[in-house]
């Protein structure tokens, strides 16, 4: 942020912002002057503050004689100004064997550390899965659940499993279904689940191949199988935002929950999150929920044994406390990119 500030103002715009992040009340400058010690007079502290209001760094509401930083002071805050804290060893110790207690599997350790984020922030913890599609197709397998409905198993190279329900006008034996499922593992080794639907759809297309009509059908279902959606989204802790004074207003309470009511929606909001390495701060309008006012959102990414790419992090208000929030996210995201690559 191109802005330029004076010693003694960046002092006291510090000071504002870690007093509003901890009372979430407007700061005057009698007690900014008595909070920090400041070798200033409160009326210099008052002309400070109206200097910084014309800058757009804070605001006055109404009601009261005090200010309120604004994202662009909460913005040169977290980039020039903040003292990040270490993540403590009780903190550490935590999201390790939360991590581990949750078990090997890959979504178990991800719901897992969704709610660790979401207890040691007191936020919201949000973890996105790698997509499915990027992982590599190992095995797929039909089972027989009905006259015309048939379970369809999904397994990646790195045990992660999609059950998908397929109905079809056919009726299959449970022997028709493993000639099936044989052609298919066959056909789609080594290959992505994304690069595996693109096979099949060339195959159903290519018109100097000649397939008999099972295999013709079990293409079919194939493509049915793996063309939904196979991302996973785990939030949790939404009430913990009810906590939080900013947003006692019922309007601006719905505002935050309709952002969160269909995952899809917010797995598609947080998608441009994905290609930035290191923590990402976005703070209020800058965030890809900027349409639910007065929410931040931090994030990092984590990598998977194979590579794949997932997201974590933290949704709060833009009143939050980043001093300890962005090493947190930090810290959880290199933890479970190590312990995904020994899975």
């Amino acid at each position: 942020m191109d802005v330029e500030l004076s010693t003694r103002s960046r002092q006291i715009l510090e000071a504002i912002v870690e007093d509003y992040i901890a009372t979430a009340e407007p700061v005057g400058s009698g007690s900014v002057a008595r909070r920090h010690a400041l070798p200033l007079s409160t009326a210099t502290i008052r002309n400070v503050m109206a200097n910084l209001e014309e800058m757009g760094l804070l605001t006055s509401p109404h009601t009261s004689a005090g200010r309120v930083p604004t994202e662009k002071a909460y913005r040169l805050y977290v980039d020039s100004l903040v003292a990040l804290r270490q993540v403590s060893r009780d903190e550490k110790k935590l999201i390790i064997r939360r991590c581990r207690e949750a078990g090997a599997g890959l979504l178990g350790i991800l719901k897992e550390t969704s709610r660790t984020l979401s207890s040691l922030s007191n936020y919201m913890g949000i973890v996105v899965a790698p997509s499915f599609t990027s992982d590599v197709f190992r095995h797929i397998e039909f089972i027989r659940i009905g006259s015309h409905k048939v379970l369809a198993i999904l397994v990646s190279s790195n045990g992660t499993v999609q059950n998908r329900l397929v109905e079809s006008d056919t009726e299959f034996s449970q022997t028709d279904l493993i000639t099936m499922g044989n052609y298919l593992n066959e056909l789609m080794q080594g290959l992505t689940i994304s690069q595996a639907r693109k096979r099949i759809l060339e195959e159903m297309h290519t018109e100097k191949m000649q397939y008999d009509n099972l295999m013709l059908l079990a293409l079919r279902m194939t493509e049915q199988a793996v063309s939904g959606e196979g991302d996973e989204i785990f939030v949790e802790g939404q009430a913990r935002i009810l906590d939080q004074p900013e947003f006692n207003d019922v309007g601006r309470m719905k505002d935050v929950f309709r952002a969160f009511e269909q995952k899809g929606q917010l797995l598609k909001l947080l998608e441009r999150c994905m290609s930035a390495d290191g923590v990402q701060i976005y703070i209020g309008s800058e965030s890809p929920l900027s349409q639910s006012a007065g929410v931040s959102l931090i994030t990092s990414r984590f990598v998977t044994s194979s590579n794949t790419v997932g997201l974590l992090g933290v949704i709060g208000p833009t009143r939050m406390g980043y001093s300890s929030v962005i090493p947190i996210v930090d810290y959880t995201a290199r933890l479970v990119s190590r312990m995904l690559a020994e899975t």
